[in-house]
């Protein structure tokens, strides 16, 4: 009865309007146990902002309902609001089927709306405590310094104490020792060396007894780089041609102190390996966890006959998102010292005889790989280019094209001016623009982003708090449900909730990118001769099986 009493009109209200729009698609599918969090934060936040009106309402002194007007109108909310939330929750089936639908998943008869309420009305609980816990606090804060201070200054000061306190608490004690804790994990994870994975024999691969850097340094996903990937072998038995075997360099984390000199060893262990006397270099920025997509490699090692080398330099333990939190700027001073050491002995050698460089990125790794260049300082002596895939929403350069693109171009897939310089490509192809024809010939360096408009990882913006991102404008990317619609602070709590789950979605969706893409990528890039379109094809079968 006392939560009857007590409970605010418009939180309910308005709490209840963002449970039913946290139902509705965004870019990826849920589950029951990520839609019930999604939708129990959504309902928190709608109740904040109504407690918030509710209290604002009251200190403008307007007009309030008293006695049995402000009960009925309690019991109208309750009546409405339960309406609202049935009726949602059994539409919510549709609403994910719209997207898996697009991503050739089976399509699901229910979203479980007994355990989805069961959790969100648990997340509610907690959220609304912990406000309740802040109320408090700010309530102890305050009546304190009235009895020396005006009351409206003794609240301010109130709330000033309360939200340092609670900062303090959340991060100077649980975050930083959940950060110590997971950086411990990973530490530990990235040394863990599996059976299949022994140091190798030949002596032209890193971690041999030939090489300068020992295999138990290499970290885990380096062993899986080096050890991984098409032989010389592999490749001539299905192109029927004459092949090499790639070159794969990767220097891990405990290799060295420094960057500068774990730069300086991936140096001098290309030039042992003869990297630099392939056709092509490509210099590879990895993840958070120091882990290179096999996709991409795999499939520019075939296209080109293995005739290509590529060197890796991990630069942490942790995962992307974990890692942003702590040293975000540590992953771009890494890909800088390699690229400076790479170009820097590359220009050296006779330009007829080099091989052309490339750089490559995924994700965390393409905006590190976007800040490892100055393109002022290399204009005089260009590489050929870049590759870049799933660049999150901070890649400034990423960034900086999207929002200088061609009036009328998607934001999902862009056409900047020409094309001569860069390309944007999804899952097919190229952009178009009709108003000024097919891409001008490529210029002196190539950069494609290889991108899905379902990548929340690029896609993600702080904005969509309180307005609707470009990419949802009409019309929309070919994997983006119809039905997806923008809602103030939902959006972006569900696009938030998208962030922790690109990597869960279907290959060739989300943020997981798939060969077949890669291929169409790379033949863009870079001048694949003798494969005809029945030979690339077969490739992206043999390359796309489990």
């Amino acid at each position: 009865m006392r939560l009857w009493h007590s409970f605010s009109i418009g939180g309910l209200l308005l709490g209840t309007l963002l449970f039913a729009a946290s139902l509705t698609p965004t870019l990826l599918p849920r589950n029951f146990l990520t839609q019930g969090m999604l939708s129990g934060c959504s309902l928190a936040a709608g109740y904040g902002i109504g407690v918030f009106g509710g209290w604002l309402w009251v200190y403008m002194e307007l007009l309030r309902l008293k006695g049995r007007f402000l009960r009925v109108a309690k019991l109208a909310a309750a009546t409405g609001c339960a309406i609202v939330a049935v009726v949602s929750l059994r539409q919510a089936a549709g609403w994910q089927n719209s997207i898996r639908e697009l991503m050739e998943l089976d399509p699901v008869d229910t979203v479980h709306p007994v355990e989805v309420c069961l959790i969100a009305l648990a997340v509610f609980a907690i959220l609304i405590g912990l406000a309740r816990l802040f109320r408090l606090t700010l309530r102890f804060v305050a009546t304190r310094a009235n009895r020396f201070l005006p009351r409206r200054l003794s609240n301010a000061i109130g709330v000033i104490a309360a939200a340092v306190l609670f900062w303090l608490v959340i991060d100077g004690v649980l975050f930083r020792a959940a950060l110590r804790v997971a950086d411990a994990s990973f530490r530990e994870y990235d040394k863990l060396i599996a059976p299949v994975t022994q140091p190798p024999t030949n002596p032209l691969k890193t971690g041999s007894k030939a090489s300068l850097l020992a295999w138990d340094k290499l970290g885990r996903a380096g062993r899986e780089f080096i050890s991984s990937g098409p032989t010389r072998d592999d490749i001539g038995t299905f192109s029927g041609r004459e092949a090499l075997e790639p070159v794969r360099v990767y220097v891990g984390l405990r290799s060295a102190d420094t960057p500068q000199l774990r730069a300086k060893l991936a140096l001098e262990e290309l030039k042992r390996v003869g990297g630099f006397e392939r056709s092509m270099l490509v210099v590879v920025t990895p993840t958070g966890t120091g882990w290179v997509d096999p996709a991409a490699m795999d499939s520019v090692e075939y296209l080109h006959d293995g005739a290509i080398a590529s060197v890796a330099l991990q630069y942490s333990y942790l995962a992307s998102w974990l890692y942003l939190l702590v040293e975000p700027g540590y992953g771009a001073d890494v890909a800088r010292a390699l690229f400076k050491e790479i170009y820097g002995y590359w220009i050296t050698l006779p330009k007829d005889s080099r091989p052309k460089l490339y750089l490559h990125g995924i994700s965390l790794g393409a905006t590190n790989s976007e800040q490892s260049i100055d393109l002022i300082e290399v204009m005089g002596d260009p590489f050929a280019g870049a590759l870049w895939s799933g660049p999150p929403y901070s890649s400034k350069l990423w960034r900086w094209l999207t929002d200088r693109r061609n009036p009328g171009s998607p934001a999902w897939l862009p056409r900047f001016r020409d094309g001569s310089f860069v390309r944007f490509m999804n899952q097919h192809g190229e952009a178009a623009d009709p108003a000024s024809g097919p891409s001008a010939t490529w210029g002196p360096m190539r950069f494609v982003y290889l991108q899905y408009a379902s990548d929340p990882a690029t896609f993600f913006d702080y904005r969509s708090l309180y307005r609707e991102p470009d990419w949802m404008l009409a019309p929309r990317g070919p994997d983006v449900s119809p039905q997806l619609r923008w809602y103030p602070v939902v959006t972006l709590l569900q696009l938030a909730l998208d962030m922790f789950m690109a990597t869960d979605a279907p290959i060739g969706f989300g943020h997981v990118y798939a060969p077949a893409h890669y291929i169409d990528a790379w033949i863009e890039m870079t001048e694949v001769r003798d494969w005809s379109p029945e030979q690339i094809t077969r490739l992206k079968r043999h390359l796309s099986k489990p």
